[in-house]
């Protein structure tokens, strides 16, 4: 265990290198610069003597200006506890010195022991009724969809690698609220899939977030999982929802998001089962969403850290926020539900062909369910190489945006009923090449309204059909697809 103030020096370190100070008895500022200026704070927790940032913990002009030695050892002139060497003047501590120490050990021990229960009552005081899904809850009204979240930790359990998470960490300095204001709020669920439970929730202030709940494994995998969520929480457009905060315990995985409200691509291209009425959106929605999700998609491959790929696009994963403006989610999540223990369907950056769970699920983060046609339709956003290739490619997302703005075109769905024969768009539309059918057939009978639009409608169906190349090598790259939209004038901008 180290102890005093964190060497200036480390922080000399290149920045790739991972720096790990958990647990030990540091006090003093936190360096600002090398390996240590991007760490999160979880990697200084257990060192109540720190301040600065990444920690919320302010720094006084006392400890800016000096801290603690950081020499852990005792001095060489440390008298012998017995009576070897010296006169009786240089003998060791009294036999009653020694006794009031331990009693003070003790009655220390006992004190942290007391703080250490009533902290854990507080964080489970609310009331108890236990779900399917493990999760604590205390009904708040409103036709049992009202809930107040209550986050447990097995007793019997502990991290691995001594790292215990109680506090929720925040990836930005714009989160205001904690997990005290967390539990107490108020909770609608919003669905339930093979990766977890998703809730909005409403604190007292107003603000709405989406809370997802990931699986209740993978408590060796705490570094892991904490490098991915802290580069997904470093992703900041305006066309990808934001990662805010993140909590991690043995059987507790959250993860906090900004909570989108309109709902999602496939509610509002096909209405949600059971709605009296349904008006499509116009051309030029349609366009902005297409614009939205292209550039959202240019900044994964090209200007994020990793120039990352999202491997599961689909309209579902596209919310749509105030003024329709879409914004990309669930990116990184098949990574961290796997860390977490739970899906192992979804693989991380990774479709699979059999995924009824997803299909059949909106995404975690709107208020707004789903349609599909069958519980095979979230493959038809695949690409084909994706079945025979594991490292995934940039051109995966290509074609899923393709068959989307095939979806967008068309209004259909994934799967197509022809006679008695079901097939996926992408091969409806080349069947319709070849009947050599009139475009009136192909395009959303909707749009028939703006057909002064026509000529952008033929472009984009052009775009669509690059997308979906049966060649990767073939598809244009996500930066070409962006700039050839917005040449494309939209009536609404």
């Amino acid at each position: 265990m180290f102890n005093g103030s964190i060497p200036a020096s480390l922080g000399n370190l290149p920045e790739k290198v991972y720096i790990d100070l958990t647990y030990n008895n540091l006090s003093g500022p936190i360096p600002q610069n090398g390996a240590l200026i991007n760490r999160g704070p979880t990697a200084f927790i257990g060192n109540p003597g720190l301040c600065g940032p990444p920690l919320k913990n302010q720094c006084s002009a006392q400890s800016d200006a000096s801290s603690p030695s950081s020499e852990p050892f005792l001095p060489n002139n440390v008298p012998p506890l017995d009576g070897a060497g010296g006169d009786g003047n240089g003998r060791g501590l009294s036999r009653g010195a020694v006794i009031a120490i331990i009693v003070g050990d003790v009655v220390g021990i006992c004190v942290i022991g007391l703080l250490f229960s009533y902290c854990y009552s507080r964080i489970c005081g609310c009331g108890r009724k236990k779900d399917e899904s493990g999760f604590g809850f205390q009904k708040g009204g409103g036709k049992g969809r009202k809930e107040c979240l209550c986050f447990r930790k097995d007793e019997s359990e502990t991290l691995s690698e001594n790292v215990e998470q109680y506090d929720l960490v925040a990836l930005d300095n714009q989160v205001a609220f904690d997990l005290d204001e967390l539990l107490k709020a108020s909770a609608f669920v919003l669905g339930k899939s093979g990766i977890g439970i998703v809730y909005k929730v409403v604190l007292e202030d107003g603000l709405n977030l989406a809370v997802r709940r990931l699986g209740e494994g993978g408590s060796q995998r705490f570094k892991e999982f904490q490098t991915e969520v802290e580069a997904i929480g470093k992703l900041r457009h305006q066309n990808i929802v934001t990662l805010r905060a993140y909590y991690w315990s043995v059987d507790e995985k959250l993860l906090i998001y900004d909570f989108i409200p309109n709902g999602n691509l496939t509610t509002a291209i096909h209405g949600k089962p059971g709605m009296v009425s349904f008006t499509p959106l116009s051309w030029s929605i349609r366009l902005k969403i297409m614009k939205g999700t292209a550039k959202g998609l240019v900044y994964l491959h090209e200007y994020s850290p990793k120039k990352y790929v999202h491997g599961d696009l689909k309209p579902s994963n596209i919310l749509l926020g105030h003024d329709m403006e879409p914004k990309i989610s669930d990116f990184g999540l098949g990574r961290l539900a796997n860390i977490a223990g739970a899906s192992p369907t979804l693989q991380s950056n990774h479709m699979t062909s059999d995924k009824p769970q997803q299909s059949k699920q909106g995404s975690a983060l709107s208020e707004s369910g789903t349609v599909t046609s069958t519980t095979t339709s979230g493959s038809c956003y695949q690409a084909p190489e994706a079945l025979k290739v594991v490292k995934p490619s940039q051109k995966w997302d290509i074609y899923s945006y393709g068959v989307i703005l095939l979806e967008m075109i068309t209004g259909r769905t994934p799967i197509i009923q022809v006679g008695s024969t079901e097939m996926d768009l992408v091969n409806w539309i080349h069947w319709c090449i070849e009947e050599k059918k009139p475009l009136s057939d192909v395009l959303d009978s909707y749009l028939a309204q703006d057909a002064d639009k026509e000529e952008e409608m033929i472009a984009v169906l052009k775009i669509a059909m690059a997308c979906v190349h049966s060649s990767p090598e073939r598809r244009p790259s996500m930066r070409y697809i962006s700039d050839a939209l917005e040449r494309l004038q939209a009536s609404s901008e």
